[in-house]
């Protein structure tokens, strides 16, 4: 006897009102050929009059109630296709638990954005900008907490790009999340989840041949999961090899496998192999494509994404390189079990970065000592994302990533790469800015999270004078021989260009040192 076909999950579109739902939903049945459901049109259907008509008769809780109704059977009975739901329907406890077999889709606006779409629409709960407000922050976390995956409102023709992403949603594994990166040049999909190597939704066709680029320790793990790999280069692992001469030696590999222009590059390892396959890539040929697959901590909640390419001189970091979208990322989170536990913990100085500049949510939970989980990551790299969609070229906000990142580069630097790690670095750059932002406390707290993850929070045989002169080598500095700095007024109130005076500086990174 043939086993009973179940019902196929359709892409729900979910979000506070004026956020685009209805135009999401036709714009992606377009694009997949399916029928596209509106929840509150099938409202309307059935009242026989406009929402805002009924709402102002009989008052929230009818329309609740028959909206409820309307929106369960619609999810309970729906086989494939696209729907858009009202915006306050997951209220209901049953339409939650009826888009759990689904896969939902939260189109992403800001505040300001809703209010100039929704307000003097006729809208009943959209009349007065307070209440507003109170509904928008009260709902917010809702539509996070079932989102499958994250777009950012604002753009048209963005769902119509992102649907075969959305579509592939239900063949990716379990608990896999989805979010969309934009940016002044480009936008892709960002894959978080166990067992993405397993089943990968690869974001370039299978014309595109895919050539990977890694260290030894990752590519024996890793590398055969990434089939079919039509040539592989592997470099040794450590920052000390992120420079010109290993780059030469990627390029060189690259042309004698044959690599063209409609091949891309996949970057399958941490934060250096992300950033030196990334430059090869932006650089070969003047430009292929890359596919980013970070298997560190450090690269999962923030190399991996934003673009940012280069390798290390001996005189500074990343100083040389390029800005170089990549055509996609996935950010398998099994992968952090093989990290020894030094790795895992020079990432985690990025999840503090990270949640200092996000603030809310995300800083309560890291700030709380919890755990580095999958929703941790995903958080942050929603938090970079967002920072890197209004500024993708360090212009202004997102120099904001580079919160304790000036003295932790100077202190690499000095130390000739080989010493710290990448986040053990920036771990001390962040108690060093702490110090200078006057957040005495603050800083306490920071060093706490730091020791108890197994980082240092001081170190020794290093010059304080020589840690403070490598900072006036740093890329951000325009003018003179001072550097902008990032300082952080509180978690989430994270301020970018300030100046600092030379005799604190010092006493700041001198705190560190021990003698």
């Amino acid at each position: 006897m043939a086993a009973e076909l179940r019902p196929a999950p359709a892409i729900v579109f979910v979000g506070f009102m004026g956020s685009g739902k209805s135009t999401a939903a036709r714009e992606a049945a377009a694009v997949l050929g399916v029928e596209a459901a509106d929840a509150d049109r099938l409202v309307e259907e059935r009242l026989g009059e406009t929402i805002e008509a009924f709402f102002g008769r009989e008052g929230e809780p009818a329309f609740r109630a028959l909206e409820e109704e309307v929106t369960g059977e619609l999810l309970e009975r729906a086989d494939g296709g696209v729907i858009a739901l009202g915006g306050g329907a997951l209220g209901s406890v049953r339409v939650r638990e009826a888009l759990a077999r689904h896969k939902a889709v939260l189109i992403d606006v800001d505040l300001e954005t809703a209010w100039a779409r929704a307000a003097g629409r006729g809208r009943p709960l959209a009349r007065d900008r307070p209440t507003f407000e109170t509904l928008f922050a009260a709902r917010r976390p809702t539509y996070a907490a079932v989102a499958d995956a994250i777009l950012p409102g604002g753009d048209r023709g963005l769902v119509r790009r992102a649907a075969r992403a959305l579509q592939a949603l239900g063949g990716a594994p379990a608990g896999s999340r989805l979010l969309w990166a934009t940016s002044a040049s480009g936008d892709y999909p960002v894959w978080v989840g166990r067992g993405l190597l397993e089943a990968p939704p690869w974001p370039l066709g299978d014309e595109s041949r895919r050539f990977c680029v890694t260290d030894t320790t990752v590519g024996e793990l890793y590398a055969g999961a990434l089939s079919p790999l039509a040539g592989l280069v592997e470099i040794p692992p450590g920052e000390e090899h992120k420079t010109l001469q290993t780059a030469e030696r990627v390029w060189r590999s690259l042309a004698t496998q044959g690599v063209r222009r409609g091949d891309h590059v996949v970057a399958l390892g941490g934060g250096v192999v992300g950033d030196l396959a990334g430059f090869c890539a932006a650089t070969y040929q003047r430009g292929v494509p890359v596919v980013q697959v970070p298997t560190t901590l450090v690269a999962q909640v923030d190399s991996a994404y934003g673009g940012k390419t280069g390798v290390d001189l001996p005189e500074a970091k990343n100083y040389v390189g390029a800005y170089h979208q990549p055509a996609g990322v996935l950010a398998d989170t099994s992968t952090l079990a093989t990290l020894p536990p030094e790795e895992h913990a020079a990432g985690y100085a990025e999840v503090v970065k990270t949640a200092l500049i996000a603030g809310g949510e995300l800083w309560e939970r890291i700030g709380a000592g919890d755990p580095v989980d999958d929703d941790v990551v995903f958080a942050c790299a929603r938090t970079k994302l967002a920072v890197v969609a209004a500024d993708e070229r360090d212009g202004g906000r997102r120099q904001v990533l580079n919160l304790g990142h000036t003295v932790g580069h100077a202190i690499e630097t000095v130390t000739g790469y080989a010493r710290l790690r990448h986040g053990e670095a920036v771990g001390l750059g962040l108690l060093a800015a702490l110090r200078l932002s006057g957040q005495d406390a603050l800083r306490g707290h920071v060093a706490g999270l730091l020791e108890a993850a197994g980082l240092p929070t001081s170190l020794e045989g290093v010059e304080p004078e020589a840690v403070v002169a490598a900072t006036a080598r740093d890329k951000k500095r325009e003018h003179g021989d001072a550097p902008p700095f990032v300082l952080v007024a509180a978690p989430g109130d994270v301020r970018y260009g300030e100046h600092v005076a030379a005799a604190a500086l010092l006493g700041a990174v001198t705190e560190l040192i021990r003698r």
